[in-house]
């Protein structure tokens, strides 16, 4: 899914879950690109590989594909970075270069059509229920005439109804809950006559009923953590938006917005649809992700990228819900054809339509030596069990070389070194790097936001392939991955997770390929031995 909240528990009453907010100090400026031992936070070494390594050598651009929910390629951190088809001519509605997209001068917008574009999309859960509960209709659990292979499909299809139900349950109970939440602290908040009361304002506040006396409690150690209008607009603005997309769109048998597509959403083999608009409805996301890999690095403003050579590609795959297996694929191919080097994909979901599509997607751009690098997810799962798509592990068993899954780590060197979000696996996780509050673009000029996700950590790990092979270019895909896992800085000490509801401690070294986080600067001096 495109838009990531996350949720801890509040003692309170009227409210099961709230979005997971991150920890209560304030992180230094580019944190992510710092160096542990000089700047006291574990980023991933960037400033002092540019400041000790890179000065004075060139680079040649590499384009980097965000397979995302859009970029804004107008933004003022991120316009000199786009990538630009030169053999297209804007608008003039001729498919200038012939390879089946008009007018596609800064990417492809695979869920937009000539009427507008997908903004909210159902689960790939949901889709599958509407799909099988047509096909099975008239079967009861009972039937004997069904053939095996019927049989298995529609046990599948009850478990999966059976997932459903239970997801929408809990989806309905997160709007109920966070929605009289909201409710009793907008009240309250009027009562105290301020638009941004301070910790010490709830402590003044008199309640009048349980529920306030609860709230301002709650509201007391909140503000030890967090202004209230960050609190506010992250936490319950974003939450209750959440929950109601997940209940109105996620969730709803009865929502198919595809139709503004116009293409046929089941026919995985269809290549040219869409339209030009890279930014979409939300480019929120995807622009995030944009600047944590190449935000442009010579202009003073904002922040930082990783890559200082990098052009970005905006292709729109993902709503906000679940992209479509086709979609991915077609997204993954346009980029591979267009001259992208590195994939950054920060989506994912727990079902597949169509995986099969995917799989020769992929086969595709590895031909081509694209690097592909996907976010591990953030459901706290162990994805060496749980399903996790897109998968780089083929249906023939086969395994995707030039790919990288990417887990969040935090800024500590401590027991919360691992971020409480982030997926994990011993085998099908490759590295960590970090995915706790960091400060990004998000559209319109001047605009930058905090995030939270294997998201922001998947595109810290993508500029770190950019950089490598923009510095690096005969490098291959397969030696610069190689390079990325073999350079990380190893995680020699226990971190707090949570399995079952309960707090434990596990080894960071189990919770990766390499139980380490990626560094830029030993990527670099390895890069230097590779021939």
């Amino acid at each position: 899914m495109n838009k990531i909240f996350f949720k801890r528990a509040l003692a309170v009453a009227f409210i099961a879950t709230m979005p997971f907010f991150a920890t209560a100090q304030e992180r230094k400026a580019n944190w992510q690109n710092l160096d542990l031992k000089t700047d006291s936070v574990f980023g991933i070494s960037t400033e002092k590989a540019y400041k000790e390594l890179l000065k004075g050598k060139k680079s040649t651009p590499v384009i980097v594909a965000v397979l995302d929910g859009g970029v804004d390629i107008n933004h003022e951190d991120l316009k000199r970075v786009i990538w630009t088809n030169k053999k297209e001519i804007a608008g003039n509605g001729v498919d200038d270069d012939k390879n089946g997209y008009i007018d596609d001068v800064h990417g492809w917008n695979f869920i937009g059509g000539k009427d507008g574009s997908v903004e909210f999309e159902t689960l790939e859960l949901t889709r599958l229920v509407r799909r099988d509960a047509i096909r099975f209709r008239d079967v009861t659990p009972t039937t004997n005439d069904m053939l095996e292979t019927d049989k298995k499909e529609y046990d599948q299809f009850l478990k999966n109804r059976e997932d459903f139900e239970k997801r929408l349950a809990t989806a309905k109970s997160d709007l109920q809950g966070i929605g009289g939440f909201k409710t009793v602290l907008d009240q309250v908040v009027k009562k105290i006559g301020k638009e941004n009361p301070t910790k010490e304002d709830f402590s003044n506040f008199k309640a009048q009923t349980g529920q306030e006396e609860r709230l301002r409690a709650t509201m007391l150690e909140i503000l030890d953590e967090v202004d209230f209008k960050k609190f506010y607009d992250n936490d319950i603005s974003g939450g209750y938006k959440q929950a109601y997309e997940m209940v109105n769109y996620n969730l709803n048998l009865d929502y198919n917005p595809r139709t503004v597509v116009g293409d046929n959403p089941n026919d995985s083999k269809e290549r040219f649809y869409g339209n030009k608009d890279v930014k979409g409805p939300d480019a929120s996301h995807g622009s995030h992700v944009a600047g944590i890999i190449a935000a442009d690095r010579t202009n003073s403003l904002g922040i930082k990228g990783v890559a200082d050579n990098v052009l970005i590609m905006g292709v729109r795959n993902t709503p906000n819900g679940d992209e479509r297996d086709k979609d991915v694929a077609n997204a993954i191919r346009y980029a591979a054809d267009n001259g992208a080097k590195v994939l950054n994909m920060s989506f994912g979901k727990s079902y597949s339509w169509d995986k099969s599509v995917v799989d020769d997607a992929v086969k595709y751009a590895i031909s081509k030596d694209v690097l592909l690098v996907q976010a591990a997810g953030n459901d706290n799962a162990d994805i060496d069990v749980e399903p996790n798509y897109p998968s780089r592990k083929f249906l023939d068993g086969t395994i995707a070389g030039s790919w990288i899954v990417v887990g969040a780590s935090d800024e500590k060197d401590d027991e919360t070194l691992k971020a409480g979000f982030s997926n994990f696996g011993k085998t099908a996780v490759d590295v960590f790097a970090p995915g706790v509050k960091i400060n990004s673009t998000v559209p319109d000029n001047n605009v930058y936001k905090e995030e939270n996700g294997t998201s922001m950590a998947a595109p810290v790990v993508s500029g770190l392939a950019a950089l490598i092979r923009s510095y690096y270019p005969k490098l291959t895909a397969p030696q610069v991955k190689d390079i990325i896992l073999k350079s990380v800085v190893k995680v020699n000490r226990d971190v707090k997770n949570m399995k079952d509801g309960a707090p434990v401690t596990v080894p960071f070294a189990n919770l990766s390929v390499t139980g380490g986080i990626v560094n830029t600067y030993n990527a670099l001096k390895l890069a230097e031995t590779y021939k």
